[in-house]
């Protein structure tokens, strides 16, 4: 097995101050089915957090919505007090009727009870990096971005991120405050939010990519991806991992898991050195198979 160690991915510094190495951790699957109550092995799963900080996994990504709370809840019991350099993401803005179903809600009110419930689950006094999970179209963006603007003045949350944006919201969205993060679908095969990317690594925008790990499945239909998997001595979602992580300098992956098994198999993907030929290899078959 390669070295276990999520360093090797290198690091990024979100908002020009916050350093945290690239290859992170997503805590959306420490719930149950459909992200919704706790998770089928509540023990595998606080297994699964006690082990980041000795894979140096220094960046999590959660949000007020996973479980809902159930995630907040377990990262703030198992990983508070944190360790020196840990960075716990969060996100508000999507309500939870039911399994599989995410009503967003940017009213202000909503978000400011959202930031204020997060900080108690995840013990801290200040939400490192904050993001709207999505922006909500039945409530006027000036009203969403204006209270993220007031709580960040007012010391509730360092650095404010977005999900599921476009270039104009990012632009729209930083009339308001500094945007340092951007979270939207992108992998090997899924690549529509390319300019988007594009926009981040030219801004120094952190890129935080869901659903990293996808694309991994053709290596049973392409000849070349499997001669690739082969040739590292590595699985088909570790060379997919590190292809996105070779994709820019902006790239914070957060593949998620319940599982340290599952858990080590991703963060040994950050040993991965992929040629500029292989990965031009990969990025030919990822948009063909896109």
């Amino acid at each position: 097995m390669a070295e276990l160690n999520a360093a090797l991915a290198g690091t990024f510094t979100i908002g020009g101050d916050l350093t945290v190495n690239r290859l992170g951790f997503g805590a959306m699957r420490i719930t149950g089915s459909g992200i919704w109550g706790d998770p089928a092995d509540p023990a595998e799963a606080r297994a699964t957090l006690s082990r980041l900080p000795e894979l140096n996994v220094d960046f999590v990504d959660t949000a007020e919505s996973y479980g809902p709370y159930v995630s907040e809840e377990l990262i703030g019991e198992v990983l508070a007090p944190y360790s020196k350099g840990t960075v716990i993401a969060t996100k508000g803005g999507l309500t939870r009727t039911g399994p599989g179903q995410w009503p967003p809600n940017g009213r202000p009110e909503f978000l400011r009870q959202g930031v204020l419930m997060s900080l108690r689950r995840l013990k801290l006094e200040r939400i490192d990096l904050w993001q709207l999970h999505r922006i909500d179209a039945n409530t006027p963006r000036a009203d969403q971005f204006g209270v993220i603007a007031d709580m960040q003045k007012e010391g509730l949350i360092r650095h404010v991120g977005l999900s599921e944006v476009s270039v104009a919201d990012i632009e729209e969205a930083s009339t308001h405050f500094k945007v340092t993060t951007v979270q939207n679908h992108y992998n090997l095969t899924h690549r529509v939010s390319e300019a988007v990317l594009d926009y981040c690594a030219a801004n120094g925008i952190g890129f935080i990519p869901w659903y990293p790990l996808a694309g991994g499945e053709l290596a049973k239909t392409n000849e070349a991806f499997g001669q690739i998997v082969a040739k590292y001595g590595a699985t088909p979602s570790q060379i997919a991992l590190a292809w996105v992580l070779k994709r820019s300098p902006v790239m914070l992956p957060i593949p998620g898991t319940g599982k340290v098994a599952h858990l080590e198999e991703n963060v040994a993907a950050a040993a991965l050195d992929l040629s500029d030929e292989d990965f031009a290899t990969l990025d030919a078959i990822g948009r063909a198979g896109a």
